[in-house]
């Protein structure tokens, strides 16, 4: 069988998706994940065949949580790279927020086991690889976008 990342690079995509409250969702990769397995993510997928990456990211959250999130804007676009799994993900990270009354569950518990809403300044550990540099990319981002210096930890 063929599989996307191995024996091709994939592409996925994933969120940074914030609460009201300026919390952010992230989700710990279960034991039956292909990759990084116990680590804390920023949510998210591969991109199925014909499928526009913003509808791909809301599908995930979808499928994966029962959340229904409002896509604002792409944060980057990120190699991510993991030589000891032998595997090699384009990622396409989006910012998005969340703000429907329903609340996340975890509806792939082989895939999930543990999900919780964050301030940026107090992240579970340990974050995936492709998560660190998502983080920095955005946190990049809000200090760029604070000409002031002022730079908040969310939105």
């Amino acid at each position: 069988m063929v599989e996307a990342g191995r024996d091709f690079v994939g592409v996925g995509v994933g969120a940074l998706v914030f609460d009201s409250a300026g919390r952010v969702f992230l989700a710990r990769r279960g034991p039956a994940v292909t990759n990084e397995a116990g680590t804390w993510e920023f949510p998210g997928g591969a991109v199925e065949y014909g499928e526009r990456l913003a509808d791909a990211v809301c599908r995930e959250f979808v499928e994966e949580y029962g959340m229904r999130i409002t896509v604002e804007r792409v944060l980057g676009v990120f190699d991510h790279i993991l030589p000891a799994e032998q595997q090699h993900w384009v990622s396409v990270t989006f910012v998005a927020g969340h703000g429907a009354p329903d609340e996340p569950v975890i509806r792939e518990p082989e895939k999930c086991s543990a999900i919780g809403w964050f301030e940026l300044s107090a992240l579970p550990e340990p974050l995936s690889q492709v998560s660190r540099e998502n983080l920095t990319a955005y946190l990049g981002s809000e200090a760029s976008a604070d000409p002031a210096g002022q730079q908040g930890l969310h939105r």
